[in-house]
């Protein structure tokens, strides 16, 4: 994917299991599965029945592990994250998962999303007493949960889970159990899945097709599952709501081979191609997607536009992760380095240049360009999703409303401005056409991206992801 250049980024994925001896081992693969949610760090804790132990670092997973970490990660269960460190949110210290040790209940905690009160909570701790060690929304839920100490650890967390809000798929281990919830809209992806007699629980299906493990089902709106040695129980913790899974993860983030609410990705991606296909028209010689994550949507419109699919586009994949340009010049070949347009291909024909998305629109100027200069006579951009004109406040890093192109300008303006010979976007119609199945009509999408229409209330001091810190 091209998160880097684009400027539009997940914040992590979150993976346990429970009871298999091999358990960090399994965790680690998992999480090779779920890197392209994270790159800035990864951790890994295990749990023996008596200790938690812990490996974490900055970087990819098989950079954080290579040193014979697995000896010293022993038990039977495991909890593993990966992580997109937002600006001003980076540092060891933010690397997940979280350890709190305590002479008794010591836990680790794992999240995906964002909290939208999470200020209001920090504040309200502090005044009580409680110093945070992070900038991290995760630590707001291990200080609420110990606050409960007379309760149970179950009814601790169903206690805390009451008072915070926003997006979150989450995990906690401790020395004795394994605990799973997410919030109740479901905002965010988790899914639950068995490996011989270990279940297994994962932001994404893809990492159970890795280790071999069977999927079961997806976690629901409002759920907390409690696992351990006796099998595993679900609770709610809150009533169920109309579930609004962000689309952006069909759109973007998910791997094609993952399958949200019964959906497979790339099979949605196609869907949302051939919709647009439908819904924006042009003539044209060839067909490319912008590598990867656009691909299915472009051999979509392909098919259904009767237009041919090409690779006019080509992904460099051993361009370093921390590729860093030390002059301004430099910082324009950013593009260049992760993409080349092949000549052979567009060269003196009329190209549809498919993406997903559309954030700021420098990369998308910069590929029209890259397509020009190797000769298209005509590029014109199709975006298979909705212009974005709305901040994520749910754990997306979309930036704020001001850096996005689409808040600023007419469609027209930015066609203008990313020197396309036309320009169309996916309608919001379309898109949960292309979504939401049969199968699935209950599960809705959150849109909010796109309409402004946010499925929570959102606080005055509700801060983004990008701007965490």
């Amino acid at each position: 994917m091209l998160a880097e250049i684009k400027g539009l980024n997940e914040e992590c994925g979150v993976f346990a299991i429970w009871g298999h001896e091999k358990a960090a081992e399994m965790t680690y693969y998992g999480l090779h599965a779920l890197q392209h949610r994270g790159q800035e760090g990864a951790g890994i804790v295990t749990s023996d029945g008596e200790a938690l132990h812990l490996h974490k670092g900055i970087g990819l997973i098989n950079e954080v592990f290579q040193q014979g970490e697995f000896s010293r990660l022993k038990g039977n269960a495991a909890l593993g994250h990966v992580r997109y460190a937002t600006q001003g949110g980076g540092g060891y210290e933010n690397v997940q998962p979280l350890l709190f040790r305590s002479q008794k209940n010591s836990m680790a905690l794992a999240h995906n999303g964002n909290l939208v009160n999470a200020n209001a909570m920090k504040n309200q701790l502090e005044a009580q007493g409680s110093i945070l060690q992070t900038t991290s929304d995760t630590e707001v839920l291990a200080h609420l949960i110990k606050r409960s100490g007379h309760l149970n650890m179950e009814e601790a967390i169903a206690s805390a889970l009451s008072m915070i809000k926003g997006a979150y798929a989450l995990a906690l281990l401790t020395e004795e159990q394994l605990f799973v919830a997410l919030d109740p809209r479901g905002l965010r992806p988790l899914s639950i899945g068995m490996l011989g007699g270990a279940y297994v629980v994962s932001s994404e299906t893809c990492a159970f097709d890795i280790i071999g493990a069977t999927y079961i089902r997806e976690v629901q709106p409002g759920e907390l599952l409690i696992i351990d040695d006796n099998g595993i129980t679900s609770k709610q913790f809150a009533s169920p709501l109309q579930r609004t899974l962000c689309s952006m993860e069909y759109v973007y983030f998910s791997r094609p081979d993952s399958d949200l609410n019964g959906t497979n990705v790339h099979a949605s991606r196609k869907k949302m191609g051939k919709q647009l296909a439908a819904e924006a028209p042009v003539e044209a010689d060839v067909v490319t997607g912008v590598p990867d994550s656009s691909i299915s949507a472009a051999i979509g419109y392909s098919e259904a536009a009767g237009i041919p699919y090409e690779l006019g586009l080509i992904k460099n994949r051993y361009v370093g992760r921390t590729f860093i340009q030390p002059s301004q010049e430099l910082r324009e070949q950013g593009v260049k380095m992760k993409l080349s347009a092949v000549r052979g291909i567009v060269e003196g024909k009329r190209v549809v240049m498919v993406d997903d998305s559309i954030v700021r629109g420098t990369t998308s100027k910069r590929i029209v360009r890259m397509l020009k200069e190797a000769g298209a006579l005509e590029v014109h951009v199709r975006i298979a999703s909705p212009p974005i004109e709305n901040p994520c406040y749910y754990g997306i890093d979309t930036s704020n409303k001001g850096e996005l192109i689409a808040s600023n300008n007419s469609i027209e303006e930015i066609r203008e401005l990313i020197e396309a010979d036309s320009l169309a976007y996916l309608t919001t119609d379309g898109l949960e056409k292309s979504i939401v199945t049969e199968d699935s009509i209950e599960q809705g999408i959150c849109n909010a991206c796109f309409t402004g229409n946010y499925p929570t209330e959102i606080y005055p001091d509700t801060v983004l992801p990008a701007y965490k810190g």
